[in-house]
């Protein structure tokens, strides 16, 4: 008896059946949602700029609250600087950082880092080259020293290079048999091109690696690791006169040299909407990637499109998850983003859909892109911006939340005061700004769209929604003869 009355409770918990009373009767079902609360204003930490003489900015946030601090080393270049085939170099160089420094080698620097209970972490992206570091307080002096010769003293075995390459091509490989890394691909050279840099892939080519040497990786390091072409954020159980001391005693002998300059031609919008067919043969889901070039992080209409995007696709109730995967059953999820870079990044929508169902959906897309152009609802607006505006705290929880919240300004050049303009400017938003930046932004009739999957199985349907014209491509977005 006790666990069968275990068992209904635990039912009741769950949802799948109602509670009991002792005697047996049902508790009466709730018609009545609870209400959100309103946002409250967030309090954001002081945040505190220095730069020392060699040119390296400081953040400095004091959280006093645990004795643990994050750290961040930004370089303010990633890989965009690439040169011409040579794509995926950034991330080597990156990666190259913690496989030996000062007088560690990659073993004994994981040990170091295993001793002083520290996480360290080197990686690169498209504008940013970063360095990240969590200490506890009490071993922050050893690890900041940890952090400065990872950052100023790499010793980039060769050993650990060719191991690194090895792996990254072997990667590559592996990314020709997975749709949602074909997608990927494919449509960002389709929107951009294979010339720009956000057309590339961060990791590069089995062309452009394979040739690659350890001399391009050490010159990577000395052209771009420069202390006028980084900014540290210092997060944690420390004032701003420990930092500044700590950063000097870690970083002040750091050479600032001549860093020249990452240009590239703009990117052009598609002129027409188009369907482009990355072949995976018998694949069971065909991966979606639908978009255009959208805009940069500085744009006027950042707050607008928070909203608007939201609605779309960029929440678990947005009305591209709810037609396509609680409406439909078509997809796990769906959903939608805008990629706002130092330039004008991609806006993506996407889902990874049965094949079966690969027309239908791409007809229930289009219709929710249409749909956004539309005024919005003011129900749903309100709903949208309470959201945005209670889930930005998420944000700021930990230390390392908010070194990362600081860090992400610094490609941009963003002032820190971005951070505490969030609530008012979501506040802002009406349903005429959204439908504005809709019309200016979704048309329907300039889009690229890809989708990775069974080119035998989907093309007919595809083209019988008439839609826009298909034809078929390899995941680097070059045509492909098909018979």
């Amino acid at each position: 008896m006790r666990s069968r009355l275990f068992s209904l409770v635990a039912l009741s918990l769950l949802g799948g059946m109602p509670l009991l009373h002792a005697q047996g009767a049902a508790l009466p079902a709730s018609t009545t949602p609870p209400r959100l609360a309103a946002p409250k204003a967030l309090q954001l930490p002081t945040m505190v700029e220095r730069t020392l003489p060699n040119g390296l900015r400081l953040v400095i946030v004091e959280q006093h609250e645990l004795p643990v601090v994050d750290a961040q080393l930004v370089i303010r270049t990633g890989t965009e600087a690439d040169p011409a085939g040579k794509a995926g170099l950034a991330t080597l160089t990156a990666n190259m950082l913690d496989e030996g420094a000062g007088s560690r080698d990659a073993l004994a620097l994981a040990e170091e880092i295993g001793f002083l209970a520290v996480r360290l972490g080197t990686f690169a992206a498209l504008e940013q080259s970063t360095v990240s570091l969590h200490s506890t307080r009490t071993t922050l002096d050893s690890a900041m020293a940890l952090m400065a010769d990872v950052v100023l003293r790499p010793t980039f075995p060769e050993k650990e290079f060719t191991r690194l390459k090895s792996e990254r091509l072997t990667a590559l490989l592996q990314e020709q048999d997975r749709g949602p890394a074909m997608a990927d691909r494919a449509f960002s050279a389709l929107v951009f091109g294979e010339a720009h840099p956000y057309g590339r892939s961060v990791n590069g080519t089995r062309e452009s690696v394979e040739p690659m040497g350890l001399d391009e990786v050490k010159q990577f390091w000395r052209t771009y690791y420069r202390p006028n072409n980084a900014t540290l954020v210092l997060v944690g159980d420390l004032s701003v006169n420990e930092a500044q001391a700590l950063a000097t005693a870690a970083f002040g002998g750091w050479e600032r040299g001549t860093v020249p300059p990452v240009t590239y031609a703009r990117a052009q919008a598609p002129a027409s909407t188009s369907i482009h067919i990355v072949d995976k043969p018998k694949a069971a889901q065909s991966s979606f990637r639908i978009g255009t070039i959208g805009v940069p992080r500085r744009t006027a209409d950042y707050y607008p499109l928070m909203v608007m995007n939201t609605a779309l696709g960029g929440s678990f109730t947005s009305r591209l998850n709810n037609t396509l995967r609680e409406v439909k059953g078509y997809t796990y999820g769906a959903g939608s983003s805008f990629s706002m870079r130092r330039e004008a990044g991609p806006f993506t929508a996407r889902a990874e859909v049965v094949s079966a169902k690969t027309d239908s959906a791409l007809i229930e897309f289009m219709k929710e892109l249409r749909g956004m152009r539309t005024p919005m609802p003011a129900d749903e607006l309100a709903k949208v911006k309470r959201y945005l505006r209670l889930g930005y705290a998420d944000g700021f929880e930990s230390t390392s939340d908010i070194a990362s919240q600081v860090a992400g300004l610094v490609p941009t050049g963003l002032p820190l005061s971005t951070l505490g303009a969030f609530d008012a400017g979501i506040a802002r938003v009406t349903a005429a700004d959204v439908q504005r930046v809709a019309a200016r932004y979704l048309d329907p009739t300039k889009l690229r769209i890809v989708i990775a999957g069974d080119r035998a199985s989907i093309e007919p349907a595809l083209k019988a929604t008439k839609i826009a014209p298909v034809d078929v491509r390899d995941m680097r977005g070059r045509p492909v003869l098909v018979p």
